[in-house]
C-alpha cells in the first residue's frame, strides 16, 4: 500500500515543478506572446486560492487539480522552447524550497465569475418562482 502512495507524492513534486518551470518561462523574453499569455492562465489559476470547482464538492472538486491543471501543463510545456524550459528547470527547483508565491488577481477574478454565475443563476430562479 506504501508504493502507490510513493508514486502520488513522486507525480504531485513533478507537477509543483513543472508549474514552477512555467511561472518563470513567463517572465522570459524568449517565448512567445501566445505561449505566454496561456502559460500565465496556467500558473494564475493553480497558484490561485479559488478554484473554479470548489474543493468541497464531492469528487468535482478535485476535478481540476487532477485532470485540468495536468492538461493545461502539458499544453504550455509544449509551446514553449526547450532552452527556456531548461534554465527555468533550475530556477524552478530554487523556489521549491522557498514555496510558492499567492496571485491574488486571478483568485480575485474567479471569485468574481462565482459571484457572477451565483446572481444569474439566483435571477434565474425568481423569475420561475414569481
Amino acid at each position: 500500500m506504501g508504493e502507490p502512495m510513493e508514486k502520488i507524492k513522486s507525480w504531485a513534486k513533478r507537477l509543483k515543478k513543472q508549474i514552477f518551470v512555467l511561472y518563470f518561462a513567463c517572465k522570459d523574453a524568449r517565448v512567445p506572446w501566445y505561449a505566454k499569455l496561456f502559460t500565465a492562465g496556467v500558473v494564475a489559476y493553480t497558484f490561485s486560492p479559488i478554484d473554479l470547482i470548489p474543493d468541497f464538492i464531492p469528487f468535482l472538486g478535485y476535478l481540476d487539480e487532477v485532470i485540468l491543471v495536468p492538461i493545461g501543463i502539458m499544453f504550455a510545456l509544449k509551446m514553449i522552447p526547450n532552452a527556456v524550459i531548461a534554465d527555468c528547470e533550475m530556477k524552478a527547483e530554487e523556489m521549491m524550497k522557498n514555496g510558492k508565491p499567492k496571485n491574488w488577481v486571478a483568485g480575485s477574478f474567479i471569485l468574481l465569475l462565482w459571484a457572477i454565475i451565483f446572481i444569474w443563476i439566483t435571477v434565474k430562479a425568481s423569475q420561475y418562482l414569481f
